[in-house]
């Protein structure tokens, strides 16, 4: 899993609670990152309907949507997140001991159960979860 994921929730929560269009540099100050990487993200959220945008020098990035039906497993969709994932493998497939030639597929599978264990969790989750938690903390 990469960080675009974290970017995405805070920036959804964030335009959820203004209630309003904000702009990219905004959103970064806010998530302390670059407006490009906001920019990057959010354009992901916008192909699949989460986000709308408004061009010009007023324009920005607005919540759309029903922040209390929002689950956080759309929003890795959009970004096609996988949380449980190896890039290496010990082993090889090419060798003649069974342990070194099928643990990767193995824990490949372990991998793969592990991230939609994550996934179904995550659909238990909305901003406004988020949204309230945050606020009710803060009281």
């Amino acid at each position: 899993m990469n960080s675009d994921f974290c970017v995405a929730v805070h920036a959804l929560v964030y335009l959820n609670r203004k209630a309003e269009v904000v702009s990219s540099e905004e959103l970064a100050k806010n998530i302390c990152t670059h407006p490009a990487r906001v920019r990057k993200v959010l354009s992901k959220l916008k192909r699949t309907g989460l986000v709308a945008t408004k061009e010009g020098i007023e324009g920005g990035y607005r919540f759309v949507g029903n922040p209390e039906s929002m689950t956080l497993d759309e929003i890795s969709k959009a970004l096609d997140v996988r949380f449980v994932e190896s890039s290496w493998h010990s082993g090889d497939s090419d060798m003649d001991c069974l342990i070194a030639s099928g643990i990767a597929k193995i824990m490949d599978g372990i991998y793969e159960d592990l991230d939609k264990l994550c996934k179904d969790h995550l659909k238990t989750v909305t901003i406004q979860t988020i949204d309230d938690e945050i606020f009710r903390k803060n009281k």
